[in-house]
C-alpha cells in the first residue's frame, strides 16, 4: 500500500473514531448526572461523567466497532460485547455500571435512534412470542435443560429458582425461600384432601412443600424440562415421608384434563408467551373447580406494555415476556375467572438475585469448570442486570389470586398472616421434634 493510501486510512480512522468520542461523550453526558463514571474510548481517549460523588467506576471499549454497537443498540449489544471482552471493566463491577446506568437514565431522554428501536421492538413483541408446544419445549430446554450442578452453585438448597419474598431485608436466602412457600401455601387455602395443580413445578420444591398441607390429597407437578423432571422424580423417590399422593410429569399445560381444587404457577407465566395468554387462562379455568382458587406468580411490568430485552431473549430466556397488568387481567376476564387479589412485590426480587450474583461470582472456577469463561460472562451479565433492574426500573412480581366465585376466599386478608404463623410453628416444632430423634439415636447407639 502506497504511503499516501496509509495516511489517508490513518486519517479517515482517526476522524471516525474522534466523532464516535463525541457521540459518546454527548449521550453518556445527558444520561450520568451523579457518581463518578470514567470511560476509555477505543482510541485511549479519557473520559469523565457525573458528579464525582461515590465510588470510581471505570469502563472502556477495545476497539470502535464496539463503541458503535454500545451506541446504536445496547439492549442486545452491550452484553455481547462484555461477553466477548470488547467492553471492559477496568474499575468497580459489571453491576456497579449496569447499577448506574439504569439509575441514571430514569430522568434522561434516550436517543432518537434508540426511541425508534424500541418503539418497533414493542410493536412487534405478539409475532414474536408464539410459543407453541414445540417451541415451549425447546424454549424451556435452552435454559433450564442446563447441566443441574450450575444451579447447585447459586440457588438456595430447594432449588427455588423465582422471587423469594423476604420478611426483612437481611433474611437469609433458603429463609426468604421457604417464607415464599409458606405464603403461597397461605393463599392457596391448602387442606386435608385438596387437589392441587403446580404448572411450571421447576425442581419439585413447592409440590413437596405442598403436600405437606393437603394430607389424603393429591399434588401433580408438572414441567417441560427434562432435567428438571429428573431431579424432581429423584427428589420423590428419596423422601421418608410424604403426606398426599405426589406426582411429577414431563407434561405440556395445554394437553391436560380433569378437575383440581388448587391451581398455582410461579415463575412460568413468563414463558408462555404474550400470543398465549388466552389459551393459559382457558385451560386454567377449564381445570379448576367451580370452588377453587389459583395463585400466578409472575414477573410482570408496573408500567405500559414493552418488550423483552433483545439480548435477554437472543441469549438467556427465548420466548420469555414480562406483561404488564393491562395485558393479564383482560384475558382472566374473558377466561371467566375473577380476580379476587393482586399482591406486588417490589424489590424482593432484586434482594433474591442480589444473592443469587454474589453466590454464582463466589463459585466462579466451577462455573467455568462446567462450560466457559464466555458462559460465566454471560450467566453474569444475566444476573447483574436483572438485579439492577428489578432495582431501578418498573420490573416487580404479581401474585394474583383467581376464582370462579366470590364466597370461597376469606374477606379479609387476616387469613394469610394467620396461616403464615401456624405454618412456621409447625415447622419450628418438626425441627425441634427431628433434633430430639436425632439426640435419642445417638444416645441408643
Amino acid at each position: 500500500m502506497q504511503p499516501t493510501q496509509n495516511f489517508i486510512l490513518r486519517h479517515a480512522k482517526g476522524a471516525a473514531s474522534a466523532f464516535s468520542n463525541r457521540v459518546l461523550e454527548r449521550a453518556l453526558s445527558r444520561i450520568v448526572t451523579r457518581g463518578c463514571l470514567n470511560v476509555t474510548t477505543s482510541n485511549g481517549q479519557q473520559l469523565s461523567f457525573g458528579d464525582g460523588s461515590g465510588e470510581q467506576i471505570h469502563v472502556g471499549f477495545a476497539d470502535l466497532a464496539a463503541q458503535w454497537a454500545f451506541l446504536i443498540d445496547a439492549d442486545l449489544r452491550l452484553g455481547e460485547l462484555y461477553m466477548d471482552r470488547r467492553f471492559l471493566i477496568e474499575q468497580g463491577s459489571l453491576h456497579d455500571f449496569l447499577a448506574m446506568m439504569l439509575r441514571e437514565a430514569q430522568n434522561a431522554k434516550h436517543p432518537l435512534i434508540a426511541r425508534l428501536i424500541d418503539r418497533a421492538r414493542t410493536w412487534l413483541r405478539i409475532f414474536r412470542h408464539r410459543n407453541l408446544p414445540a417451541r415451549s419445549k425447546a424454549n424451556v430446554a435452552h435454559h433450564y435443560d442446563l447441566d443441574g450442578r450450575l444451579y447447585e452453585l447459586f440457588l438456595d438448597t430447594d432449588r427455588q429458582y423465582s422471587c423469594a419474598y423476604f420478611e426483612s431485608p437481611d433474611q437469609s436466602l433458603d429463609a426468604a425461600q421457604h417464607a415464599k412457600k409458606r405464603h403461597l401455601a397461605a393463599k392457596l387455602q391448602l387442606g386435608p384432601g385438596k387437589s392441587v395443580l403446580d404448572i411450571g413445578c421447576g425442581w419439585g420444591g413447592l409440590a413437596l412443600h405442598m403436600a405437606r398441607h393437603v394430607q389424603g390429597g393429591h399434588v401433580l407437578g408438572i414441567t417441560l424440562s427434562e432435567e428438571q423432571h429428573d431431579y424432581a422424580q429423584k427428589r420423590l423417590a428419596e423422601q421418608e415421608r410424604v403426606e398426599a399422593g405426589i406426582q411429577f410429569a414431563l407434561q405440556d399445560y395445554r394437553s391436560l384434563s380433569g378437575r383440581f381444587d388448587r391451581i398455582v404457577s410461579v415463575g412460568m407465566f413468563e414463558h408462555v408467551g404474550l400470543a398465549s395468554y388466552r389459551a393459559f387462562f382457558e385451560k386454567c379455568a377449564e381445570l379448576l373447580e367451580d370452588d377453587g382458587i389459583m395463585v400466578l406468580h409472575t414477573i410482570g411490568c408496573s408500567a405500559t406494555p414493552g418488550f423483552t430485552t433483545p439480548w435477554l431473549d437472543k441469549y438467556i430466556f427465548p420466548g420469555g415476556y414480562i406483561p404488564a397488568l393491562s395485558e393479564i387481567l383482560p384475558e382472566i376476564e374473558k377466561a371467566g375467572l375473577a380476580v379476587a387479589d393482586i399482591e406486588v412485590l417490589r424489590l424482593h426480587y432484586a434482594w433474591t438475585l442480589a444473592h443469587w450474583r454474589k453466590r454464582f461470582l463466589a463459585r466462579w472456577q466451577e462455573a467455568a469448570a462446567l462450560y466457559d469463561e464466555r458462559f460465566c460472562r454471560m450467566w453474569e451479565f444475566y444476573l447483574a442486570s436483572a438485579e439492577a433492574a428489578f432495582r431501578y426500573e418498573d420490573l416487580v412480581v404479581f401474585q394474583i389470586q383467581l376464582s370462579k366465585r366470590n364466597d370461597v376466599i376469606p374477606v379479609t386478608r387476616d387469613y394469610i398472616g394467620q396461616h403464615e404463623k401456624a405454618a412456621a410453628q409447625s415447622s419450628k416444632a418438626d425441627l425441634e421434634g427431628a433434633v430430639e430423634r436425632d439426640a435419642d439415636d445417638v444416645l441408643v447407639g
